[in-house]
């Protein structure tokens, strides 16, 4: 495996728990891709545990949500991993900060793949976690690997469907998708020029006074101490500007009606990207001869970054997930 430069310290965006014991652990994808992880095991624990890997938001690292959910899902008694996917935070792969609904699917795929060849793991109760533009890819994920028994998709972003369509389907028509591809296009040029990758810029700031209210709730999180860390993309320079275009032309969740497997999907009601929630499981139980497991839970009162980390009133339903856990794994 390439060798990857592991921090030592602890420096999450959220306390260490001393009811769980904490490692660095490594894996490579099918692409030969090297990711960092972060694991989770509650002390004491005996015999094989339910796992659950956990990743997202899109643009974030393990050390801040993604850290926090494994985290708090291990202090109720199952392991846990939460991972960099490739090309981003800790983990390899170059060049930096590109995505791809494939290499990112396949990064769920392989922590599949390492869980289930832990001896202290039941290769039978595996579970994944996503949120954000990950809640998207977990159920991709979650499409494709019968291995995975129960998925939560958390806050969750359809990147192929912001990317295609802008945000609030505002860009949905072939006309502006071509400008979009014009303007990439002539990046990719400017890129091979140079011989670097532009990035795109990550939450802006300052905040302008006339920020709609999603990028004053994204700058809330990334951009203060509730939620920065100087691996995140989005507290820092954003992806590349080329990074996620394949994503414009490559839709995910397509057969995601033939899932088996249980899923919940989770969202705040009043977050701004609800509505990515609402219509990926009217799309998953629509024609479905598997909707018995399948479950929408509308969080009152929460906005898209409460199920980061709480946003200060608990909004993250741990409650329910150990629940969902538990029954499906």
């Amino acid at each position: 495996m390439n060798e990857l430069k592991l921090t030592s310290e602890w420096d999450k965006t959220f306390p260490k728990s001393e009811k769980v014991n904490h490692k660095k652990v490594i894996f490579r994808n099918r692409y030969g891709i090297t990711l960092a992880a972060d694991m989770y095991t509650p002390k004491n624990a005996e015999g094989r545990l339910a796992a659950i890997a956990v990743c997202g938001p899109f643009g974030a690292v393990k050390e801040q949500c993604s850290g926090l959910y494994a985290q708090t899902m291990a202090e109720r008694g199952f392991l846990t991993i939460a991972f960099d996917p490739s090309f981003t935070g800790e983990s390899g792969g170059t060049p930096r900060y590109m995505a791809s609904p494939d290499i990112n699917t396949e990064d769920f795929m392989a922590a599949v793949d390492f869980l289930s060849v832990q001896e202290n793991v039941d290769p039978e109760k595996i579970g994944i976690i996503g949120i954000c533009g990950w809640g998207g890819l977990a159920i991709n994920t979650a499409t494709l690997d019968t291995r995975i028994k129960a998925t939560v998709a958390s806050t969750m972003y359809d990147m192929s469907r912001v990317n295609a369509n802008g945000y609030f389907d505002a860009e949905d028509s072939e006309e502006q998708r071509y400008r979009k591809k014009v303007a990439l296009n002539a990046q990719r040029i400017r890129d091979f020029q140079s011989g670097e990758y532009a990035l795109g810029g990550g939450v802006v700031d300052p905040l302008p006074d006339d920020a709609p209210f999603f990028v004053r709730d994204y700058h809330d999180y990334y951009k203060t101490a509730r939620g920065y860390h100087k691996r995140s993309l989005n507290s820092n320079g954003g992806w590349n500007v080329t990074g996620c275009m394949s994503f414009m032309n490559q839709p995910i969740n397509t057969y995601s009606n033939e899932i088996r497997s249980a899923v919940l999907i989770m969202h705040g009601e009043k977050a701004h990207s609800c509505y990515f929630g609402k219509d990926a499981y009217t799309a998953m139980i629509t024609d479905s001869k598997y909707t018995d497991n399948k479950e929408l839970l509308l969080i009152p009162d929460a906005v898209h970054t409460d199920l980061y980390d709480g946003g200060g009133k608990n909004a993250i339903p741990f409650d329910k997930l150990e629940e969902f856990f538990r029954k499906y794994l």
